[in-house]
């Protein structure tokens, strides 16, 4: 990740946008009590608080979608209003949302210039101007794609790249991006940030809205965070750390685990032994004790939730074994699984940990039929209480149990899938990147339940991506790279860039 600029002076004297005391209600609720903002050119300022915090409520204002119910926007010293996306667009505001929304079947070249393309005589489409215009600012932006190439099947990296493409094109002053690189590769988001700091030395103002707050603290210069709709602070990042940014958000510190305060681990609960599934990863050995937190960190691609589908036995695999507490699970059994006490929450919580229709009640009991069933029927009275009971345990946030479970946050989704497998008491509990998409107080929340089940002597196999979350709570870390296990660390051994040099194959190749 690239470092901040910090203490770079902006690029000219006066803010080239100003948001003052804005306000925003609909119906009964206060979405926005006091929004604040400044954006100067050449600079790249961080916006931060949890969800409900009013952060999207702001972003639509600067985007055209809802206008202020009081409070000023000010626009290169002038008060204006904006009543339509079309109305912001043409004042120089760009927003780029965290999924871009591409006419896929059309070029790169054509998704910039829709609905403005160049023309020749007899109004006829100009499609050499208009790929030559967008390989000059591809160029500009230090990104190589093919202006030709049709949008099906870009990554959201290149969709974001994209839709930067066309924010300049529209000379835009200012970009939004509202959670750019919560569905990135480390990989990915570092070409990002490098775009970023092109588009900042080209003097464009850019509002960047993220979780993550090493990416904050690594590429603004200044910080706003938000809490219950209201401004809380800004400063410069340079300044702050991330427990500061945390307190300002949600009004407390991130969960710590006391090292000497944690429990010995006990006997294994899970050991895989020389695993293997051709072309996926390879020779996999390791164990995960009662009590005990493990991390499988790695790059994407490095066959990390592939390992955790093949032990929960959603797929197969075609050599070596996992046994759990003495007895060898059978492959290629999800049920064996859940038998022998095993609960699994994937990566994907919407398309693989929940049913997205059904209620919430149901979605937090469906593990847990069997318990539920009298006479092979589950009564609906008894499924609600029993998620009522959960979900008052894990603090999930609904406005009726019995409502789809797509009406909720990503952040409650996240607990009711976990609710549903706590629900089985499970021995092993397996979570694939349990953070992923979630507010910094949700993930708080996450953070201290997995800590609390370790206490209680539950076996966790945690799968993540962002390093900070690996060393805040694991008691050891197992790296992956290319489909193999290549490190083996205790937590206290453990840092940033210990981690990255093994998964990237910089340990190998140094010979240590």
């Amino acid at each position: 990740m690239q470092s901040a600029l910090r203490g770079v002076a902006p690029a000219d004297p006066s803010p080239v946008l100003r948001l003052e005391h804005a306000t925003k209600a609909f119906g009964a609720v206060q979405a926005l009590v006091d929004g604040s903002i400044e954006l100067w050119p050449g600079e790249v300022h961080g916006l931060v608080g949890e969800n409900g915090a009013g952060k999207s409520t702001l972003v639509k204002m600067l985007a055209g979608v809802h206008q202020p119910d009081s409070g000023r926007l000010v626009l290169a010293g002038k008060d204006v209003t904006l009543p339509s996306p079309a109305a912001a667009r043409d004042a120089g505001i760009a927003v780029i949302y965290q999924e871009p929304v591409l006419f896929a079947d059309l070029t790169v070249a054509e998704n910039v210039f829709m609905g403005r393309q160049p023309l020749r005589s007899g109004r006829r489409i100009d499609m050499r101007a208009m790929v030559k215009k967008v390989e000059e600012l591809l160029g500009e932006l230090g990104v190589r794609l093919d202006p030709g190439r049709i949008a099906r099947g870009l990554s959201i990296a290149d969709q974001q790249v994209v839709e930067i493409t066309k924010a300049l094109s529209l000379d835009a002053r200012v970009i939004v991006m509202d959670e750019p690189t919560a569905a990135l590769s480390a990989f990915e988001a570092d070409r990002l940030f490098a775009v970023i700091e092109t588009l900042r030395q080209r003097g464009t103002a850019i509002l960047f809205i993220s979780h993550r707050i090493e990416e904050i603290l690594a590429i603004c210069q200044r910080v706003t965070a938000m809490r219950d709709g209201r401004h809380v602070l800004t400063e410069p990042a340079g300044t702050m750390t991330p427990d500061d940014i945390v307190r300002a958000m949600v009004g407390r510190s991130l969960v710590q685990r006391d090292e000497g305060e944690r429990p010995r681990p006990g006997s294994p609960v899970l050991s895989v032994e020389r695993m293997t599934r051709e072309g996926v990863f390879v020779d996999v050995s390791f164990e995960v004790r009662s009590g005990e937190i493990v991390a499988l960190a790695g790059l994407v691609g490095a066959g990390r939730s592939e390992v955790a589908r093949a032990i929960f036995g959603v797929d197969r695999y075609d050599a070596g074994s996992v046994v759990v507490e003495g007895a060898r699970l059978r492959r290629g059994s999800p049920p064996a699984a859940m038998a022998a006490g095993i609960g699994y929450v994937p990566e994907d919580r919407r398309q693989q940990g929940l049913v997205i229709e059904m209620a919430t009640s149901t979605n937090i009991a469906l593990a847990s039929l069997g318990e539920l069933r009298r006479f092979g029927f589950v009564r609906r009275a008894a499924e609600r209480r029993f998620a009522a009971d959960w979900s008052a345990r894990l603090q999930v946030k609904y406005s009726r149990i019995g409502h789809p479970v797509s009406t909720l946050s990503g952040g409650n989704q996240q607990k009711v899938v976990l609710a549903k497998w706590l629900a089985r008491k499970p021995r092993l509990l397996i979570v694939d990147e349990p953070t992923r998409g979630i507010d910094i107080a949700t993930k708080n929340e996450v953070h201290r339940l997995l800590l609390e089940l370790a206490d209680e002597g539950v076996a966790v196999l945690m799968i993540s991506s962002e390093l900070p979350e690996v060393l805040r709570i694991a008691d050891r870390i197992l790296v992956m790279r290319e489909g193999r296990l290549v490190k083996s660390l205790p937590s206290a051994e453990a840092d940033e860039e210990t981690v990255m040099a093994a998964a990237t194959g910089q340990l190998a190749a140094s010979g240590s």
